[in-house]
C-alpha cells in the first residue's frame, strides 16, 4: 500500500531530509527555458503572441543551445521576467551591465 509522502518525510533523518530539500531548491533553480514556460503556466502559443512571431520560433528558442542574448531577454521579459548575467568567480560575483537595452522599441526577437 503507497503512504502519503509527508509520512514517509517525516520518517527521514534530518540530515537525510536537508540534503533532499536542498537538492529540490537546486532543482526548482535551474531549467531549460522550456520548463520555465512551462513552469509560469504559458504556451508557445501564447508566448509567441507575445513575443510578435509564430508560435514555430517559440519552439525554435526553447531548443536552441546558443542565442543572442536580446532573443533570450525579450523571451524572459515576455514570461515576465527580467534578465541578469552574473559572473561568479571564487572571490566574488560580478552583475554584466554591457547588455542593457540600446533601443527598447526596437523588437529584437530573431528565429536565429
Amino acid at each position: 500500500m503507497t503512504k502519503p509522502f509527508h509520512v514517509l518525510k517525516n520518517k527521514m533523518k534530518p540530515e537525510r531530509r536537508k540534503a533532499a530539500e536542498e537538492r529540490a531548491r537546486k532543482i526548482l533553480a535551474e531549467m531549460p527555458l522550456q520548463e520555465l514556460r512551462q513552469a509560469r503556466h504559458l504556451t508557445q502559443e501564447t508566448l509567441a503572441k507575445n513575443l510578435a512571431v509564430k508560435q514555430a520560433a517559440v519552439s525554435k528558442m526553447e531548443n536552441r543551445t546558443d542565442m543572442y542574448i536580446s532573443t533570450l531577454r525579450n523571451m524572459i521579459k515576455a514570461m515576465g521576467g527580467d534578465l541578469e548575467i552574473v559572473a561568479r568567480f571564487p572571490d566574488g560575483e560580478v552583475k554584466i551591465n554591457q547588455f542593457k537595452e540600446i533601443n527598447p522599441d526596437e523588437d529584437s526577437v530573431k528565429s536565429d
